[in-house]
């Protein structure tokens, strides 16, 4: 097992320390692939790996010295024997596109084709792997079916059912689950959160240690908060749907809003022992993420939510005047 990590969470450790074992063994696969839900470090920890492997003067039980030459590079964005390929501008440079395409893909392999610069080996990141296009998975197939020493390709994927099975087949898989919820919550108070407030963040991110973390510190707990208080004054006919919608959509939170939105009907929905309104929950909790789906889509959004909105004004009021439609 290799030394704790500095400002690695546990789950995060444990796929390291898996990787190191094969690494120092030799046993890490040319292709690996980093998977398991989103906003859990899998890209810090492919990255921590890369690091072990390109340094030219490692410390205690192998970990990279942070202060050699390679090291150093990697810190700049500079080194030739390390590379990262994500989302690139499009063509007008306006945006980023929203895939990886095929030409990212050749040019990564014939980086791949030279003799490393540094030490005997290069190391690329693919992140999200899932985010390959069609052309640019047949030509990264190619590269993970013809190995060559000391060149490692590791795909970073929150979404592997989306890559191709010949594609998850020829990578050595490093899975992140969610920890204990007894984990979970330490290492929340651990970054100095109150302990009321990381588990109410925990409980509403269904035991995501990271997804709580980043609703605590970007006001997400608080969107959750407001959406729950507009659900309710909706339900008591103190709010009507098109004003919420409207403030819904008004920046760049409306999908957030809906997750939370669809999130809450499902808890209330465990709650309940009444079967109407549990199905009737559950209807909404589907018509809430299709409504989230459609924010992706020309739909107008206001519209899109205005209609859940309604919905679910529709069904309080069914729930309040026991069974009857406003």
């Amino acid at each position: 097992m290799s030394a704790a990590v500095a400002n690695f969470a546990p789950w995060q450790q444990r796929v390291y320390d898996q990787a190191v074992a094969a690494l120092d063994a030799g046993r890490l696969a040319h292709g690996l692939l980093f998977c398991g839900p989103a906003k859990l470090g899998k890209r810090a920890v492919a990255e921590r790996l890369a690091r072990r492997v390109l340094c030219q003067q490692p410390v205690a039980a192998g970990e990279p010295c942070g202060k050699c030459r390679s090291c150093h590079l990697i810190d700049s964005g500079t080194h030739p024997d390390y590379h990262v390929v994500s989302f690139v501008p499009n063509k007008e440079g306006t945006r980023l596109r929203t895939e990886i395409v095929i030409e990212q893909i050749r040019e990564l392999s014939e980086k791949l084709s030279l003799t490393p610069q540094y030490g005997g080996a290069q190391v690329a990141i693919l992140d999200p792997a899932e985010a390959i296009n069609n052309a640019a998975g047949n030509a990264l197939l190619k590269t993970l079916e013809e190995p060559v020493p000391g060149r490692y390709l590791w795909l970073v994927s929150a979404h592997p059912a989306r890559l191709s099975a010949t594609i998850r087949s020829r990578c050595q898989r490093y899975e992140f689950k969610l920890p204990p919820h007894d984990e979970a919550l330490a290492w929340l108070r651990g970054n100095s959160h109150a302990d009321a407030v990381a588990r109410e963040a925990l409980d509403a991110a269904r035991g995501h240690p990271g997804l709580a973390q980043e609703w605590i510190e970007n006001d997400g707990l608080k969107l959750r908060r407001d959406v729950a208080a507009d659900l309710a004054k909706l339900g008591r006919g103190d709010a009507g749907a098109v004003e919420i919608a409207q403030r819904w959509v008004g920046d760049e939170q409306a999908a957030l809003r809906l997750r939370h939105a669809a999130d809450l009907a499902l808890a209330e929905a465990a709650g309940l022992t009444d079967p109407m309104r549990t199905r009737s929950l559950a209807a909404w909790f589907d018509q809430a993420n299709r409504t989230r789906d459609l924010l992706r889509t020309t739909v107008r959004a206001d519209l899109a939510v205005t209609e859940l909105l309604l919905a679910w004004r529709g069904a309080n009021g069914a729930q309040a005047s026991g069974g009857s439609r406003r």
